[in-house]
């Protein structure tokens, strides 16, 4: 199912959305203390922005505004909040949003769409092994999404390959919803245990939380690690709490689809205006349809680059590009300007690297230091060479090492009340 809006021309979907541009300033200036604030502090007049051109009068949203001042971005009375959900909190503390009814069925909407985007039926049915607990947004997300798509839910939850197999043995799934970097562990923990996973259920994966893919679309490491294993069909999402909607690849595997009538988009350079359509700039992101916590202008601290051009797929909406880095994670190691990312691709294409962690600090002579801490159970000979010389042909720098056993970063990875496991460490 593709919407009529995903099909119309790049005038016509800027027009739709002006019209709702028109109606959330509006609904703000009314109800959002923070907002209305800002449009007087400012000498906004609401009336004047009529145009997405237009949203550049209004100042950015940062995540720091949302931390200190939650309860006046509140548009509603806390009664009318159905459901209070959390950032995971990687860049910091927390951020909490709280959600309406009708805001629970706008996600749901959302996800139906990008489960359509993944070729999603009636007939598939999805083994969900993200976390439905501890006030996450995704997990819900998508248990919404499938369950208005008419398709089948085994919910799961992260973790525990045996588990996962057993499900896909009793219950026959087709698809997955996990984070990538996992996929890897249960062939692994497949292949010692004489299971059969290539000729499974399983004909697909929604993959969260990583990239799959390198900006000119291509399978990353990881992308390529898991597609030579098990030939299942993967797609990328990408995706955040604050913005409540999701950017879901479609067969053609060529970026994320923008659903035009959930979100307006920008994408904006260290001052704050729009970079042009063959350059990256931080997704920031105004949402529409969202009624307890809605945003104007939120910078989300992703880097990406966007496509204009019509996908194979017929919808002519924008596409999002794998996420290149979060713009608070850059690294300048030793002249190289380095995102997480990077170092993850490389580490991902090394056979007994299993799992690790990049810690990055700052050292007496001011400038960035990176150590990346390695799970390796049977580490080659040389190994510490032979990463080096990986890392120095592929980003042209190399960074320090130290090396544990698979188990012990697993337990670094995972430290108490953590929802997603911990690969990079900012000690700046």
């Amino acid at each position: 199912m593709i919407p009529k809006i995903e099909t119309k021309s790049r005038q016509e979907i800027k027009d739709s959305q002006e019209k709702k541009l028109v109606k959330l300033l509006k609904y703000v200036n009314t109800n959002s203390k923070f907002y209305k604030n800002l449009f007087t502090k400012n000498n906004i007049d609401i009336s004047t922005i009529k145009t997405l051109d237009d949203l550049t009068k209004i100042p950015v949203t940062t995540k720091d505004d949302l931390q200190k001042q939650f309860d006046d971005f509140l548009c509603v009375d806390k009664q009318k909040i159905i459901d209070f959900v959390t950032t995971s909190g990687t860049m910091g503390n927390p951020v909490t949003f709280g959600m309406t009814d009708k805001d629970l069925d706008r996600l749901a909407y959302n996800e139906y769409l990008s489960f359509s985007c993944a070729n999603t039926t009636t007939d598939d049915i999805f083994q969900l092994m993200v976390t439905l607990d501890k006030r996450f947004m995704a997990g819900m997300a998508y248990f919404l999404g499938i369950r208005k798509l008419g398709a089948g839910i085994i919910r799961v939850g992260p973790g525990s390959p045996e588990l996962q197999f057993e499900s896909i043995n009793r219950y026959k799934p087709t698809g997955l919803i996990t984070v990538p970097s996992f996929i890897p562990k249960l062939i692994e923990y497949a292949e010692k245990n004489g299971i059969d996973y290539k000729n499974s259920s399983i004909k697909k994966a929604v993959c969260i939380g990583e990239p799959i893919r390198t900006s000119n679309f291509e399978l990353n490491r990881l992308g390529k690690k898991i597609k030579e294993k098990w030939d299942i069909e993967l797609y990328s999402t990408y995706a955040s709490t604050e913005m409540g909607t999701a950017f879901t690849e479609c067969s053609a595997g060529k970026g994320g689809h923008h659903h035009p009538e959930m979100i307006i988009v920008e994408f904006l350079d260290d001052n704050n205006m729009p970079v042009l359509d063959n350059e990256m700039g931080e997704v920031t992101i105004t949402t529409l349809g969202v009624e307890g916590m809605p945003l104007l202008r939120f910078k989300t601290g992703d880097i990406c680059y966007h496509y204009t051009e019509k996908c194979e797929c017929g919808r002519t909406t924008m596409r999002l590009g794998p996420v290149i880095g979060r713009k608070q994670q850059m690294i300048k190691f030793k002249g190289t300007t380095i995102y997480p990312p990077a170092l993850f691709d490389v580490l991902n294409d090394i056979d007994c690297v299993e799992n690790y962690i990049v810690e990055v600090s700052t050292n007496n002579l001011g400038t960035d230091e990176v150590l990346i801490k390695i799970g390796c159970t049977n580490p080659e000979k040389n190994i510490d060479k032979k990463l080096k010389d990986n890392f120095r042909a592929k980003l042209r720098v190399a960074p320090e090492f130290e090396f544990y056993s698979q188990k012990e970063i697993q337990k670094m990875q995972f430290p108490e009340h953590v929802r997603k496991p911990i690969t990079f460490i900012d000690r700046r």
